[in-house]
């Protein structure tokens, strides 16, 4: 007989990757979910990840503390440089997102999120399908590990290995 065990994952825990520009916390990953990875993001002050897009990813963020500005849409025009400018045709623009709000973000949807306050913002972060999201974010946090200003041409080349249309620039203090 085959016992089936779930996963329980105590706060605190999880294996973590940082940089200055973000604290990342693997909840659940590929070897334990085949539908999603999952991650408890810090945010600090300053940090924008930049308006991109995934041609096969879905996303949903869940913001448990602070504030984040937040896109989730298609703007009339793709302006290259402020995302948080942007409008869609019906008229939707960027929202500060507060505790407890949902964001879910299908295939094909532009989107973004920054803080722009002083204090760390703190968000559960789920990605489908694993383990793309995972390895990004290993690969992704030793860019941003080297201080200084971020590398786009790295992130760029990155980004395009893992499903990840860049928009708008990655930005952090």
């Amino acid at each position: 007989m085959t016992t089936t065990e779930g996963l329980l994952v105590p706060p605190g825990h999880g294996r973590v990757v940082q940089s200055p520009a973000q604290h990342v916390t693997f909840k659940v990953t590929g070897s334990h979910s085949r539908t999603a990875s999952t991650f408890e993001v810090v945010v600090p002050p300053g940090f924008d990840v930049g308006a991109h897009v995934h041609a096969r990813s879905e996303e949903l963020f869940y913001v448990l503390e602070g504030e984040l500005d937040v896109l989730a849409f298609e703007p009339r025009v793709r302006t290259p440089d402020n995302w948080r400018t942007w409008e869609s045709s019906s008229g939707s623009r960027v929202v500060r997102a507060t505790a407890g709000t949902v964001i879910v973000v299908p295939p094909g949807c532009p989107h973004a999120f920054a803080n722009p306050t002083e204090t760390p913002a703190k968000m559960f972060f789920q990605a489908s399908p694993p383990p793309d999201h995972e390895r990004y974010f290993e690969e992704l946090l030793a860019i941003l590990d080297g201080g200084g200003p971020p590398d786009h041409e790295a992130i760029e080349e990155l980004r395009m290995r893992y499903d990840i249309e860049q928009l708008t620039p990655l930005r952090h203090r």
